[in-house]
């Protein structure tokens, strides 16, 4: 496993206590969540974004403050209004008196985790510079190019129901997000759970940082470094392009998402204890990784059929391939009986 950074690489099973560690960081404060933790953490090492629809009071935001408290990393909160400016985001330039020139202030994309709150309320300027933000890993300012932290990690939150004074994100923008998730009302247990946890005290203070910017880089070189076989890569390919020939769908996923579709199934197997993915790392992401990618037809829409629904549909019409070859490390895995199935 190589790293960029000049440091020494993360061996395997250390690999795998770190990230169990640090979806369990997080558990503690989002409970019941697990599926969700982890397809957050998948994101992240897969160095892609998250968008977060989903009603108001069921933690979204302490999701992304637990996440990056757990992972060691700079956090910051962007509460969207219509006011706030893509500069504000950006950063600007402002004029000194005192040494009589221009000094560059940073804007709110210059940390490792950003929260961008209520997306839907700013106004679409202000969600393309953002979006461009995290497309390019840098801003321009005045002709000068500033390089964001790495990793850069955004998650966006957007409630559903609430449309007045908002501004949807379109298709095009929806597209550069890697994953769309959505929490969901706790069970009768959970949210007595979470009742009791927050009595005395905010269980986000209970928190410890499992890891630092250094090693969640070492991470993310760890899950690219994840064997495909070329059985996988046709698999993802078409499952994609089933998505272009639904009758549906007006809108096919595109080639961007069968890039992210692949590079969440490696960060998957990482997760899962595994230098190689399965199928089932690849069926597992599928609808949270493409959902938010498709446009349904209107006489889909008006007969209430989902996204979802269109997708697991493929999803059980494409043949699954049967990998009969891997790396020597793999292959020396399966005859050891080791398994291979995905959580």
């Amino acid at each position: 496993m190589q790293n960029t950074q000049n440091q020494a690489p993360i061996p395997e099973n250390n690999a795998y206590t770190i990230t169990d560690a640090l979806v369990a960081e997080v558990e503690k404060v989002v409970i019941g969540k697990r599926h969700e933790i982890v397809m957050l953490v998948t994101a992240l090492l897969a160095g892609g974004h998250v968008l977060i629809e989903d009603v108001p009071g069921v933690g979204k935001t302490t999701l992304a403050a637990a996440l990056a408290a757990a992972a060691g990393l700079r956090f910051k909160r962007a509460q969207f209004t219509p006011d706030v400016m893509a500069s504000d985001i950006t950063g600007f330039n402002i004029y000194n008196r005192q040494t009589e020139a221009f000094e560059f202030r940073e804007g709110l994309v210059m940390t490792n985790i950003l929260l961008a709150d209520e997306i839907n309320r700013a106004s679409p300027k202000t969600q393309s510079s953002l979006l461009e933000s995290m497309e390019e890993a840098n801003v321009t300012v005045d002709g000068t190019t500033y390089r964001i932290p790495d990793p850069f990690f955004v998650i966006a939150t957007q409630n559903p129901t609430g449309f007045v004074g908002t501004y949807p994100l379109p298709e095009a923008q929806l597209d550069r997000f890697t994953v769309k998730i959505s929490i969901g009302y706790p069970t009768a247990e959970e949210e007595i759970n979470v009742i009791r946890a927050r009595k005395h005290a905010n269980p986000l203070d209970s928190v410890k940082p499992v890891t630092d910017a250094d090693t969640v880089r070492a991470l993310k070189e760890a899950a690219a470094d994840v064997y495909v076989d070329d059985a996988i890569y046709d698999y993802i390919v078409r499952l994609i392009g089933a998505t272009r020939k639904h009758g549906s769908l007006a809108l096919g996923a595109s080639p961007r998402a069968s890039l992210a579709l692949t590079r969440m199934a490696q960060a998957y197997a990482l997760l899962h204890k595994r230098d190689y993915v399965i199928p089932e790392d690849v069926s597992a992401i599928f609808v949270s990784t493409v959902a938010h990618r498709v446009m349904l037809k209107q006489e889909a829409k008006l007969q209430r059929v989902t996204a979802e629904q269109v997708l697991r549909d493929i999803l059980r019409a494409t043949e699954v391939p049967f990998v009969g070859t891997r790396d020597n490390k793999s292959a020396e895995k399966s005859a050891n009986g080791e398994t291979e199935t995905g959580a």
